[in-house]
This record gives structure tokens, sequence and C-alpha cells, in this order.
């Protein structure tokens, strides 16, 4: 028999309390406990979902670095084939509709093969980021750009002062060789054209003088840079295309 003083008798007789005050088996929750609940669901995913679109963020920017470093050794394997030389060509290489070596589509089809088998606009592989929200077909889902100081001389590099000779009055393009890279680990070769991973109304590409973007670079190594941290080039832009020297000159220290 147990005494009045039994825990388990008096923990008994507090369970019985507590379902007696909730109404029995019957009993849900109260209105306000609900509330509560949601309350407390609703400031939990503040809190997490900015934290997991971030994340997200960053391994697609990862999945773009990763991206570059592939096409910077597409480039490598083409200069293994071709004497030491990076590609260069007539521009503009396509007429219908125009574009020019320096675009990604107008660089795939040199260093496209080295990548994967018949690359193309259907099949971008790792010239495309997935974090590129341009329309499919205006650069044939191509999301870099390719320095034109690889097909010119420096001094016909130097001798553009314009962001419009990038495509205007081409000249005669003469491919540079990779031992002539002065600054291996700081002229870029290849980037992103926009900034894909934090957009900004006006994006020019790499004629912004803000923004951040990727790039790879000669020595094959790739990194994230602010277009503050872009050396101007000779047309007065943080502009990869026109670098001063050109393969002898520098982008980034």
């Amino acid at each position: 028999m147990q005494s009045s003083n039994d825990p388990s008798r008096s923990t008994q007789t507090m369970r019985r309390s507590w379902w007696s005050r909730r109404g029995g088996a019957c009993a849900g929750f109260t209105l306000i406990e609900l509330l509560v609940v949601v309350a407390i669901i609703a400031t939990l995913l503040a809190i997490l979902l900015p934290s997991l679109g971030a994340a997200r963020e960053q391994a697609k920017a990862t999945v773009c670095l990763s991206n570059l470093k592939q096409t910077g050794m597409g480039f490598a394997l083409y200069g293994e084939a071709y004497r030491d030389l990076y590609p260069a060509a007539d521009d503009p290489v396509n007429s219908s509709p125009f574009y020019w070596l320096w675009m990604g589509r107008g660089f795939r089809n040199f260093v496209g093969p080295y990548l994967v088998p018949d690359i193309n606009v259907e099949n971008p592989s790792v010239l495309v980021c997935p974090s590129d929200k341009n329309e499919p077909d205006k650069f044939e889902r191509t999301s870099y750009a390719y320095s034109l100081s690889f097909y010119h001389s420096a001094e016909q590099i130097n001798a553009m002062d314009d962001l419009a000779l990038s495509y205007s009055d081409p000249q005669e393009p003469i491919g540079q060789a990779a031992s002539d890279v002065r600054w291996p680990a700081g002229k870029i070769l290849a980037g992103e054209w926009n900034a894909y991973h934090k957009p900004f109304e006006g994006d020019s590409g790499w004629w912004s003088a803000k923004g951040v973007r990727q790039y790879v670079f000669p020595d094959g190594h790739a990194s994230k840079h602010d277009s503050e941290q872009i050396a101007e080039a000779n047309d007065g832009l943080p502009d990869p295309l026109m670098t001063i020297d050109g393969i002898r000159g520098f982008d980034v220290r």
C-alpha cells in the first residue's frame, strides 16, 4: 500500500490534474499555442532562408570558378597543340550574327574541343555559369570572355584607347605565345563577363567600373576580384581586353 508521501503517487496526481485541465483525450492546442508555434516557425524561416540562399549562391560561384579553371586548362591544351600559341583569328569570327573571338561564343570553337566533345549552344558544358541569368540566345549560353591581349601584340593593344576598338576596325591578329606572358598570375586570360554572383543594374561587362567577377589566369589559377582591383587599361576602364602592354602587362597585382 502506497503512502500519501509516495513520489509516484504525487506524479500521477499531477498528470491527472493536467489532463483534466486539457479537457481529456479530445483536447487540442489552444489558438494562442498554435499562434506561438507558427510565430516560432516563421522566425526560424526568416533566419534560415537567407543563409540557405547565400549557401546556394556560394555553391554556384564555386562551380563557376571550377568552370574557369577547366577553361584555362582548355587554353593550355590548345597551346600544346599549336606551338605554345593562344587562339588567334581574324575578327569578327562570325558575321551572322556578328561576334568576336574574345567573346565566349567566339573562342568556344577553338578551346571547346579540348574541354568536351561537340561543344555548342545546346551543349555549353563548362562555358556557362550556373548563375548566368542572361537569355540563352544572348551569348549562345557562354558566360565568359577571352582577353583581346592574347591575340594582338602589345603595340596593337597600346594603340587602342577606346572600348569600341574591341569590336570595330579590327586589326590583324597576332597569336601570342604563353612564354611571353610576363605576369602569369596577374594578366587575366578569361573570366566572367558579367557580375553573375552579385548582379547590379547597368552591368556592361568588363567595361563596368563596379561589380565582382571571377577570372582565370595563364598560370592556371582562378580567383574572384572586385572591379576596383582591376588595373586601368588603355581605354581608361578596368578592361582586361586592353591591358596596358597587352600580354606583357598585368590586370591584378
